[in-house]
Order: C-alpha cells, then sequence, then structure tokens
C-alpha cells in the first residue's frame, strides 16, 4: 500500500478519534496500531513503514491512566531507543511488563443488575486483577525476545497489601505496584516500560487479525452461566476468532488449573508469532485502529513502539523464548488458597542466564548457566506418531548417550512432522545437547511440555522415518 494512501487513511480519521475524547493526539491511531501488533507478536508490518515517515514522532506517553511522580520513577527514565535518518532501533535490552486484566462490576464494588440474572459482564477497565502477567525482554544484542510468564496465582509480598498473589498488584496499586512487585520477585531486575490490555482489547484484537490457527490438545468442556463460558473444543487443529480464543485461554478445568493457562497462552503466543501476515491484513487496518484504541494503556511512546516493531521485523520466529516462572503448587490445606510457589534457586538462575541483573549493562556478556550433567536431565516424552516402536528407539537411544532420567508420558494429541525438543525449564544447552545426541529435532524454549521435566521430547514422524531407512 503507497505512503501517500496510508497517509490519507489517517487523515481522514483524525476527526473521528478527536470526538471519541479518549486521546486527542493527531497520531493517536497510528500509535494503537503499532501497540496493537507489538502485544500479538505480529510486529512483522514491514510494508507499512513507509506510513511512520508521513508523519512526525512524539514521545508523549500512550497512557489513559497517569501516574504520580512517585509511581512514574519505578519505571526506568532514561531512553530505550534512537532516531536517526531511519525507523527508531532499541539501543539497548529493555523490560516491558504486559497486563492482562479482566475487570467485573462486583470488582469495583458494584451491585449486580437483577435483570441479568446474577451475569456480570466484562468491563472496559484497567483497575482490576491482572488475569494474565508477562514479562517480555527485547534485546537488540542477542536479537531474541524472552517471554517469561508470571502464574497469577504466584504467592509473593506485595507492598502495602502482605503475602498475597500477585494479581492482585494492580487492583491495590496500578502498573506501578504491579512493577515492584514483579521486580522484587524477579532478584529486583529493572522494569521499563509497562502495557496493559483489557480482556475486551485481546478478544477485539484477535478478530481485527483474522482469527488465530492453533491446536487444541484435548477436549474442553465447561460451562458457567453466571459468566456466560460456554467452552466446548474438540482436541485438533482449529481457526478461532476472538470469542473462541478467550474460552481457550480461560479455560482452567484440567489437572494443571492456572498453569495449563499460561501454558495455553505460550501456545496462542507462538501461533501469533508464527501466522505468516498477508495482504488482508492491510485492509483490516482501520477495525484494527478502533479496536485498539480504547482497550489498551501504556507509558511506551510512539518512537518506542516503532523500534519494538522493528525489533520483531527483524528477528527470527525461532528467537522467541519462552519461559515460566519457576516454581510448584501449594499441597491442599497448606495456606488459605491455592498458590503457585516460586523457587527463589530457580528464579536467580532464570534471572542470570535469560534476564541478566538490574546493573548489567552488556547482557551479551553472560555466561551460560545451563546444566552441565546432562546426565541427570529430567526428559519426557511425548509421542505424537502413534508409533510404539520407535518411542522405545528413543528411549534406547537417549540410555546409550548416558540420559537416565527419561520417562514417557501421555502422547501429543497433534501429529507432528519435526520433532520438537522443549527447554521445559529453560536450559537451551541440555536441549541442544540432546539434538546432537539424536542427530534430528528442532529446538524450542518454552514451557508447553510436561511440566515436571527439564525437557520435552515430542516425537515427530522424521524420527520415525529415520528409523526405518537406519533398518
Amino acid at each position: 500500500m503507497p505512503t501517500k494512501k496510508i497517509s490519507s487513511l489517517f487523515s481522514q480519521k483524525q476527526e473521528t478519534v478527536q470526538k471519541i475524547g479518549s486521546h486527542p493526539s493527531k497520531i493517536s491511531q497510528l500509535r494503537w496500531l503499532w501497540l496493537g501488533f507489538s502485544l500479538t507478536g505480529v510486529a512483522m508490518l514491514s510494508a507499512t513503514a513507509g506510513a511512520l515517515l508521513a508523519v512526525s514522532l512524539s514521545t508523549t506517553p500512550l497512557m489513559q491512566s497517569r501516574l504520580s511522580p512517585e509511581e512514574a520513577a519505578v519505571f526506568s527514565q532514561g531512553n530505550i531507543s534512537t532516531t536517526n535518518l531511519k525507523l527508531p532501533e532499541l539501543t539497548r535490552p529493555v523490560n516491558i511488563l504486559v497486563l492482562g486484566i479482566k475487570v467485573l462490576p462486583s470488582d469495583l464494588g458494584e451491585k449486580p443488575d437483577p435483570a441479568l440474572g446474577g451475569y456480570e459482564p466484562v468491563l472496559n477497565s484497567f483497575e482490576g486483577l491482572s488475569d494474565t502477567m508477562l514479562l517480555l525482554r527485547f534485546n537488540p544484542q542477542t536479537k531474541k525476545l524472552i517471554i517469561l510468564s508470571i502464574p497469577r496465582d504466584t504467592r509473593t509480598y506485595i507492598e502495602g497489601l502482605g503475602v498475597a498473589k500477585i494479581n492482585a498488584a494492580n487492583t491495590h496499586g496500578g502498573p506501578a505496584l504491579s512493577a515492584k512487585t514483579v521486580s522484587s520477585l524477579l532478584a529486583d531486575i529493572r522494569i521499563d516500560r509497562y502495557i496493559r490490555i483489557n480482556v475486551q482489547g485481546v478478544e477485539k484484537l484477535i478478530d481485527a487479525l483474522g482469527g488465530v490457527t492453533i491446536h487444541v490438545p484435548f477436549d474442553m468442556k465447561y460451562t458457567d452461566n453466571t459468566q456466560h463460558l460456554y467452552i466446548d473444543f474438540k482436541a485438533g487443529k482449529q481457526h478461532l476468532d476472538g470469542a473462541q480464543t478467550q474460552n481457550f485461554l480461560r479455560f482452567r478445568h484440567d489437572k494443571l488449573g492456572d498453569i495449563g493457562r499460561v501454558q495455553r497462552q505460550q501456545m496462542v503466543m507462538r501461533a501469533l508469532m508464527e501466522q505468516a501476515l498477508n495482504p488482508v491484513t492491510l485492509a483490516r487496518l482501520p477495525e484494527i485502529l478502533r479496536v485498539i484504541q480504547s482497550h489498551i494503556d501504556t507509558n511506551l511512546s510512539v518512537e518506542e513502539l516503532v523500534a519494538l516493531v522493528g525489533f520483531g521485523v527483524k528477528m527470527n520466529r525461532s528467537d522467541a523464548q519462552m519461559l515460566l516462572v519457576p516454581g510448584q503448587f501449594s499441597n491442599e490445606g497448606e495456606y488459605d488458597a491455592s498458590y503457585w510457589l516460586p523457587n527463589r534457586r530457580g528464579i536467580s538462575q532464570l534471572v542470570s542466564q535469560y534476564l541478566a541483573p538490574a546493573n548489567e549493562s552488556d547482557e551479551s556478556e553472560l555466561k551460560d548457566k545451563s546444566s552441565s550433567n546432562f546426565s541427570s536431565v529430567k526428559i519426557a516424552i511425548k509421542d505424537s506418531t502413534g508409533n510404539s516402536e520407535s518411542v522405545n528407539a528413543l528411549v534406547r537411544k537417549l540410555r546409550k548417550a548416558g540420559y537416565r532420567n527419561v520417562q514417557v508420558t501421555e502422547s501429543w494429541t497433534e501429529t507432528l512432522n519435526e520433532t520438537r525438543i522443549l527447554a521445559q525449564k529453560g536450559d537451551n544447552q541440555a536441549a541442544e545437547a540432546i539434538r546432537q545426541a539424536l542427530e534430528i529435532g528442532e529446538v524450542r524454549v518454552e514451557s508447553t511440555g510436561y511440566l515436571n521435566s527439564d525437557i520435552t521430547i515430542l516425537i515427530g514422524t522424521d524420527w520415525v522415518q529415520q528409523q526405518q531407512s537406519s533398518q
């Protein structure tokens, strides 16, 4: 699409945005466009880069809420991007806290409407519990994107509240208190910026992007009339719209509870990153502009957003690494509620390897903290092929290579062409050593495998073919 045509589109929409009143700036639509793409992990719109050159960039924060000076000081004040004669670029590693918010009328002290029969509609607000918590680290030095999932049930200390679930921080102190709490949990790492998006925004944004194709790992069925929540998915590959994706993400009625939700969030993010943009997306620009305008709150500037987009355009999708805060479930009756109990030693190792301490200026100098004793690595095997002999052959090869802690768990319901070796707890070096021992497979850093493993291997048909050709 030519630059002049896109610029004309922005100009035609300015009057409407000014009447809405939430952001009178003439470039607010452009701001929200880029924010939407950065949130969904599909910031690959190089075709529209010319439009950015047709407008003047502003460093005004894109906030729907206002931070006090004390709250603003929680976030780093230095520049994270620079602009020369080209598009803005990141100048250093950047940590961004993303909060997905769901707010019901009762959360704000409102009484339910009797006419609705107990049903509470989700509100367009940012003041409730953070249903989803992510820390994103964009590193221009390593060219990697780290996505750390923070379970909302994580038990931790919240200033002014005491020990509670970490998702309560937003309710009691907004993004600043959430950032302080997350920083404290993660060995005092620096939080540079925040993004808050409510569930209505997620749903509408996915619709505007044309939905997402994902693999539903098992049958999901659940009904909650008070929330008008009707979930009924069959296992298998499906193309989901915004409402269906929300249901897929909200489902908690499996053996992993909140951690199962985290794994499905990572599945959706991976699918969105790998889902190639096409010309149809450009035709949806007006809808995307309208949708994301009122559902997101952030202290990122336009320039910074464009720098993040540029990072996403250049990044290989394999360089997106997804992690989970190390920990374990609390025992039933151990506390007054169910918690995810963080493992401080595991967090320290994860931070030093992937996030870097707050005073670390050059992450590229960090040494790999991965395990050097690969024989003790806990390996879980999930078969996607239905070929039991190939599973046995994989176990034999691993044990011949010196791996002793190997178990076969439930099958993976999606048949894979390529074997995946998942660094479940972030031990990329151990996963790569296993790939070399097997001489096959793709290494991924993500937490979608077997929860109690260090490495999860999803056997693909390539392994079966290798075994057949060697006979």
